[in-house]
């Protein structure tokens, strides 16, 4: 841990400066007007959470601490985490020290795999991967140091040694889970030789193709971070700012993941390319789509994987995963149906004129990668997804102790006291 704690040691003093400043400049400025609209359909685009992690614009996606993520397509899920926690892009001294305090604790927590093990056989693997964090939460360092009076400007060092023992843990943990699951239950030893994406590719057992473990990798980095504001990462920095560890936060924020809206997006996608390869028995012509496309429209039904909250352009990441396909010539069938649609969806949209974004997201091709490179159990997909954002979540909550962020307590009002608003600002003055 002393990589990352030596490093944080380093930037902290401006982390915490910085807020401070901000707040004694600025802090009654207002920022932002709320509307009625913004108050019932769920705060969207309301600006009131910070994330200084990473950034979502509507015109260039995601960036990881400024950096745009297409520049982060051949990095690591180690570098990923030292530049979302520390702001800065790691040594490769830096690099291997934190790969090697990863691969430390690999191998499956024994009271995590008891738990997995007595869960029904009908257990969705996103539900077996939140318990599986629970059941570790007793080894937690945090709680225990805050027990026991640590004092609260140190209390991030725990949180710190929490999210390493987490994030060694989660692979092999979502690895047994596959292994129960989908497998013969064996389960397949880390090798601590191995980097962290690498030995979570390894104990899948998927594949020995080197395109495996490179997906897994870029899987890994591309579906890290994205905001403070998504479910997931919202629900983890809210129930960590009332000081619970990050075992319970990154748990909850799983729980918000496995959501049809959120998570499981990425299967509910797949599941729409594999309807269409039965449907027309392999790949469809493109005016086939865009008739399908049209016909789905016209039902009510909306195009999987296509439009985002934010973003107003192809998601980037998106663009990362197609590359990918191109570079190891990957051409099944759902990866051409993904193309075929990413050339007809857009401009069926844009001629229907109710979408917003008619361009693609990441959900539009990441599982039918997976699909075509041996992983077919696309329920496990956001277990995949879970994994990753484990990365951002955790360093979203070691920001938040570093910097000592209030708990989160946003104002509700009812229905009655919102119309009585909306009237009082709609009167004129006489």
């Amino acid at each position: 841990m002393d990589v990352l704690k030596t490093k944080l040691e380093q930037v902290l003093p401006r982390f915490r400066s910085k807020r401070a400043r901000l707040l004694e400049e600025y802090g009654d400025t207002a920022i932002a007007n709320v509307t009625v609209e913004q108050v019932i359909g769920g705060m969207r685009g309301v600006p009131s959470v910070l994330c200084d992690t990473s950034s979502v614009s509507p015109s260039e996606g995601l960036r990881i601490r400024g950096i745009p993520i297409l520049e982060l397509t051949e990095a690591t899920p180690e570098e990923i985490f030292f530049l979302l926690v520390t702001g800065e892009r790691p040594t490769a001294d830096e690099r291997q020290q934190l790969s090697r305090l990863l691969s430390t604790g690999a191998s499956v927590p024994p009271e995590a795999l008891a738990v997995l093990q007595t869960m029904h056989q009908t257990a969705h693997p996103m539900a077996m991967l939140s318990a599986g964090l629970l059941a570790i939460e007793h080894r937690s360092a945090f709680r225990k140091a805050y027990e026991e009076g640590a004092p609260k400007d140190r209390l991030w060092e725990y949180t710190l040694a929490d999210c390493i023992l987490l994030l060694s843990s989660i692979t092999s943990i979502a690895a047994a889970i596959y292994r129960l699951k989908f497998r013969d239950g064996t389960l397949i030893e880390p090798d601590p030789a191995l980097d962290w994406s690498t030995n979570f590719a390894r104990m899948l057992g998927v594949s020995n193709d080197p395109a495996w473990a490179d997906l897994v990798r870029l899987y890994l980095v591309l579906h890290a971070d994205h905001e403070g504001g998504n479910v997931s990462a919202l629900t983890g920095i809210t129930v960590a700012s009332a000081l619970s560890d990050v075992f319970y936060a990154v748990s909850a924020a799983l729980n918000g993941l496995a959501g049809p809206l959120h998570g499981l997006a990425n299967q509910e996608c797949l599941a729409f390319i594999l309807d269409i390869r039965d449907r027309f028995g392999g790949v469809p012509t493109e005016d086939q789509l865009r008739e399908l496309c049209w016909e789905r429209l016209r039902n009510g039904q909306v195009i999987p994987g296509y439009g985002h909250a934010v973003l107003r352009v192809t998601d980037p990441r998106f663009i990362a995963f197609y590359n990918f396909a191109e570079k190891y010539q990957l051409h099944d069938d759902c990866i051409a149906i993904a193309k075929h649609l990413y050339n007809v969806v857009p401009d069926v949209l844009r001629e229907h004129g109710k979408a917003k974004n008619p361009y693609p997201n990441v959900d539009a091709i990441s599982g039918s990668l997976l699909y075509d490179l041996g992983m077919t159990e696309f329920t496990f997909y956001t277990v995949m997804f879970g994994v990753s954002r484990a990365l951002g979540i955790c360093a979203q909550i070691l920001f938040h102790r570093m910097v000592g962020s209030p708990i989160v307590r946003p104002k509700s009002v009812t229905l009655d006291e919102l119309e009585q608003l909306a009237q009082r600002a709609t009167t004129v003055p006489m």
